[in-house]
Parts: structure tokens; sequence; C-alpha cells
């Protein structure tokens, strides 16, 4: 009977595009997405599934050692414990814009289960992508009305798409760009998120070939001569659109916290925080209106 470990050592052995221990992770992906098997399963010899179609490990492996991501190779990330659908239309899903979800979490948990609200928490998601930000806050923020914005419709179809198959068909997508918001927009949110392109073009040097070749244009890059044209549209749009003790969130580029922070607090804001990432980098920024936070 065929079992877990030799398939794994033979994969990770011909994953030659990346460092070993690398090639070793993305077996332990392979076999749990194609046969359902966990790390502990490969490592105790499970045997494999019996009847099991064997997919293409030949072409699986030639993408992967082209640099192809791996989450397009198999077609699904993982985001806050949740399967997204990803495809080369989006960005993929990083854990470090996890941090979102915790602070928005931390900030409007206790105010969605309040009896005393009257009325549900409003969140827009601005640049939804996967729709991973919106889809997963109406998960976790229950009775929460989301709406997510894009400027790609390949974009939105997709996270209609994951949005039907997590249980968050309810979220509202709409094709918006944050740059062009009609001027009689009337409508107000409790929170704002966004995680829009901040890497400039003088960084794309020091990028991976597996980003650059493979991940949207659109959705990663901004111009070197103005870095933070989406921080300030979405900081004017959020000046103009919060409720009283709604507040933003932001996933930044590391080399513009302060920068960033500054956006906010030049636009009125009266309390603006810059948090790190687990690498101690300057990651995200929250931005309320009234201290309530």
């Amino acid at each position: 009977m065929a079992t877990a470990r030799p398939l794994y050592q033979q994969l990770s052995r011909n994953i030659t595009a990346y460092p070993p221990e690398e090639a070793r992770e993305m077996a332990f992906m392979l076999l749990d997405h194609y046969f359902g098997l966990r790390k502990a399963d490969v490592l105790g010899d499970k045997p494999l599934p019996p009847n099991r179609t064997e997919p293409d490990w030949f072409r699986i492996l030639e993408r992967l050692n082209r640099q192809e991501p791996i989450q397009h190779v198999i077609g699904t990330t993982i985001f806050c414990g949740l399967e997204f659908e990803v495809s080369p239309d989006v960005l993929i899903p990083r854990p470090e814009t996890e941090d979102l979800v915790r602070l928005i979490m931390h900030d409007f948990a206790n105010r969605i289960d309040d009896p005393l609200e009257a009325r549900p928490v409003e969140v827009l998601d601005i640049g939804t992508g996967s729709g991973c930000l919106a889809v997963t806050l109406a998960r976790f923020l229950p009775s929460a009305l989301v709406t997510g914005w894009d400027v790609s419709e390949q974009a939105l179809t997709l996270a209609r798409r994951n949005a039907e198959n997590l249980g968050a068909a309810d979220v509202v997508f709409q094709i918006q760009d944050i740059l062009n918001v009609p001027a009689d927009f009337d409508r107000s949110f409790d929170c704002i998120v966004s995680n829009p392109p901040y890497v400039t073009r003088s960084e794309a040097a020091q990028m991976d070939r597996n980003v650059l070749e493979y991940e949207p244009d659109l959705a990663l890059f901004v111009d070197d001569a103005d870095p933070l044209i989406f921080y300030k549209a979405v900081a004017d749009f959020a000046r103009k659109h919060l409720t009283p003790g709604g507040a933003c969130y932001v996933e930044i580029n590391e080399r513009f916290g302060d920068d960033t922070r500054r956006v906010f607090a030049d636009r009125g804001f009266s309390s603006v925080q810059v948090y790190k990432d687990i690498h101690g980098k300057d990651r995200s920024v929250r931005a309320a209106l009234v201290n309530k936070f």
C-alpha cells in the first residue's frame, strides 16, 4: 500500500526552485490539498487514499519550478482559517493582512454583541480583491453589513464566489474606484478597511519573481512620485463617511509608517496609531476621528 512519506520526499526533492525548507512546506501543502493529509499524517507515513485520483505531478512541479505561486497551482490559500479561491486576477492574501482583522475584531466584537446597539455595524472594504477581508469580517462579525469595492470586475467575480462558498453571501460587492468616488455619495460606515497598492516601482527590483510575474500589477504598485495616493484618498473619504465613533484601518508599506500616520493626522483624525507586524515592521494604521479605542 502506498504511503505518504515517500511521495512527500519525492516532491520535496523535485521542487528545486526554492530552498529545501520552502520546498518541504510546499510538499506538505500539495499533499494536504490533493489528499487531505495533514503534516502529522505525512510524518506518520499514513497510507494514501486508496481510490485517489493522481494529480499530474510533472505539470505541478514544472509550474512550481517556474516560480508560479503554489496558491495559483492549487487554486486556494488559507486566510484567518478560511480557504479562499485565488487567481492571477487578485493578490494572494498574506498572513500580515490578518492583523487588520484582529484589530477590527478587537474594536468591534463587543459592539456587535451589545444588545443596546440599535443597528448593525457597517463595514466597507476598499480594494477587496479576493474578498478576504470583507468575507472574513462578515463571518467573524455575523451581524455586520459588509460592502467590498474594487476596480476589477474579474476580482469582484472571484470575491463573490468566495463569499458564496464561505457562507457570506450577504456581502455586497461593487465596482468602485476610491480615486473617483461620486461627489454625491452619501452613505456612512462604522469601519472602513483597505489594503491598497503600496509597493513603489523602485522596489520592484527587490521583489521575488513569483510576485512580479504572477500577481496583478494593478493591485501591487504605485508611482514613486506619489506613493501614498491611495491613503490620501481613503483618508479623505473616511473623513466624510465615517460614523461618529467609527475607525479606518489600512495596511501600509513599512517604509512609510510615519508618513501614512501624518496623512490621517493632517486630515483631522485625532487618534492615529501605527502597528508593527510579527517581524517588527510598520504594517498597519488605525485612525479614528474620536479616540474611542
